[in-house]
């Protein structure tokens, strides 16, 4: 290889750490070796090696821990786009505590843009619902739901310690259209609040509205901390 083409000292350590990370040297969560045995192993500059590290976690695949050292990331929890996935599913086939948290589920007058979503009057009494939904303890989702009570009538009669608001939509209530939105936003100060994310850190907005033959029954908006979080699909070509 000529000299101009060989890789920057920092991306061999940084390719180190990743081909370790695919072998499965070092798992999610697994402490990574300290800058120090790197300059050591690699012959280079602890400047060198930080930049390999920094590079590492800007890419979400490490985390760091001031005096404490590098471990590698979690995967991010990803939800689909295809269809309205259930997230207190997707967080216990990854082996870890799913719990939601109720806020608010109480008839409200409807604000304008629930009512325009909705395609009712501003003022209009709908279902209302608040809560944050936790991997392991961690706010993932908050969940923001207004529901059209007459094509869900017993919407606000469950117990939401034994479900959520979407599963007892999609069990009870058919649907045949999904509306789905991703956004990236910042969050407000209370929203911030409750998913124990910094203000200014960035979150993926999902909005979406199902429908009923043709009519509007549920408009909800799901805010994801950025890196926490996934929004994603993959699907088949018809005919290939």
């Amino acid at each position: 290889m000529p000299a101009s083409a060989a890789p920057a000292h920092y991306a061999r350590v940084k390719q180190h750490l990743l081909d370790g990370m695919a072998r499965g040297d070092w798992p999610a969560g697994a402490r990574l070796p300290s800058e120090s045995e790197l300059v050591a192993q690699f012959g280079l500059s602890r400047m060198t090696v930080n930049r390999a590290l920094r590079e590492l976690a800007a890419d979400g695949r490490i985390t760091r821990v001031a005096g404490v050292g590098s471990f590698v990331a979690e995967k991010k929890p990803q939800s689909t786009l295809l269809h309205i996935a259930s997230i207190g599913n997707e967080v216990r086939a990854r082996g870890h505590a799913y719990d939601f948290d109720l806020l608010t589920a109480q008839a409200s007058p409807a604000p304008l843009a629930a009512a325009e979503a909705l395609e009712v009057a501003p003022g209009t009494r709908l279902a209302h619902v608040l809560g944050v939904h936790r991997d392991n303890g961690t706010p993932v989702q908050l969940e923001e739901r207004w529901v059209n009570p007459r094509l869900a009538p017993r919407f606000l009669a469950q117990d939401w310690r034994r479900t959520t608001p979407s599963d007892y939509l999609v069990q009870h209530v058919p649907y045949d259209e999904i509306e789905h939105l991703v956004d990236a936003v910042l969050p407000t100060a209370e929203q911030a609040r409750l998913l124990e994310m910094p203000s200014r850190a960035p979150c993926l907005l999902l909005t979406r509205r199902t429908f009923s033959a043709l009519q509007p029954v549920t408009w909800v908006r799901c805010w994801h901390p950025a890196d926490r979080f996934q929004l994603g699909s993959r699907f088949a070509r018809h005919g290939h």
